[in-house]
Parts: C-alpha cells; sequence; structure tokens
C-alpha cells in the first residue's frame, strides 16, 4: 500500500481559539482531500501548573473537523502519546497535535514504488528560508536511522551543521 509522505505539527493558541481559528482551516484541507489526519491531541496548562489532555469535541464543539482515527495507520508511525511535545503548552494557552498524510502525494509515491524507487527524504522549508540546529540536526539523525547515510556521513554533516 502507498502512503504519502505523514508531516506533524504543533501548534499553541490562546485558550479554546482552535474552534474559530483553526478547526474551519482544518476541515477545509480534509474536505479537499489534500491530507488525512492520522492523530489530533489537544492539551492544556491547569490552574495548578500540571498539563491535561483535552477532547476533540471540547475543543471543536460545533463538530467541523470529523475524525477519527484511521485503520489503516502507516506502519512505523509514533502515537501520539509518545510524542512529548504536548507536555509543555505555554500558561494559559492550548496546544494541538496535528499528525497527517499528504494525499495528493499518494499517486506520486506508488509510482515510484512501482518504478523500484523508493522515497529518500521529504523535507519542508520553512518559509523564511531558515531551519534551527536542532531542528536539521534532528533531520539528520532521521536519515541515518533510516539507512540514508553511513556512519562518516552523519559524522561529517553533523560536524558542518554545529559549525555553521
Amino acid at each position: 500500500m502507498a502512503v504519502g509522505p505523514v508531516e506533524y505539527l504543533v501548534v499553541t493558541f490562546p485558550g479554546g481559539r482552535f474552534a474559530d481559528a483553526i478547526a474551519p482551516v482544518l476541515a477545509d484541507a480534509v474536505a479537499s482531500e489534500a491530507v488525512r489526519i492520522l492523530d489530533l491531541a489537544f492539551a492544556r496548562r491547569t490552574a495548578g501548573g500540571g498539563v491535561e489532555y483535552v477532547e476533540l469535541r471540547e475543543m471543536d464543539p460545533q463538530g467541523l473537523v470529523s475524525f477519527d482515527p484511521p485503520d489503516d495507520r502507516p506502519a512505523g508511525l509514533p502515537q501520539v502519546t509518545d510524542l512529548d511535545v504536548l507536555e509543555h503548552p505555554p500558561e494559559k494557552d492550548s496546544a494541538a497535535l496535528i499528525v497527517w498524510e499528504d494525499l495528493w502525494s499518494v499517486p506520486l509515491t506508488r509510482a515510484v514504488q512501482e518504478a523500484g524507487g523508493r522515497l529518500l527524504a521529504h523535507e519542508r522549508v520553512p518559509a523564511d528560508g531558515g531551519d534551527d540546529v536542532i531542528t536539521l540536526l534532528e533531520r539528520l539523525a532521521e536519515l541515518k536511522q533510516r539507512g540514508a547515510l553511513t556512519d562518516a556521513e552523519f559524522a561529517a554533516q553533523k560536524a558542518r551543521i554545529l559549525a555553521d
């Protein structure tokens, strides 16, 4: 089965602004069939400073974003609970973790696989053209883990990133 690239995004927003500001845009992306939501989680800081997870129906009471975890979830994709990115939302803010598959690219992925190829890398170029060092090192480690880089290539690229 061909699967498009899978990405995730973590956003913070004041209070419950997900429903009126973010949910309509996410619902449009799903309705256009450009993406398929694979996972969705919300958290907020409690009055005592702890973190509590929040249900979608509380963040989107109008039900704009219809989300049921898919049965055919891509193999190897971490569960939201395995990612600690929601553990530290800013005070008085909520946070959302959105994991999606780029459906527009599934036919391209299938064609590459049928031609004997494989997806070697998928990167997002930030709008400002730059990346922070941590993001670059994480991407480099991912390439090494997938076997796209040898130990020597990894060490050389890591040294280059840290020297910049």
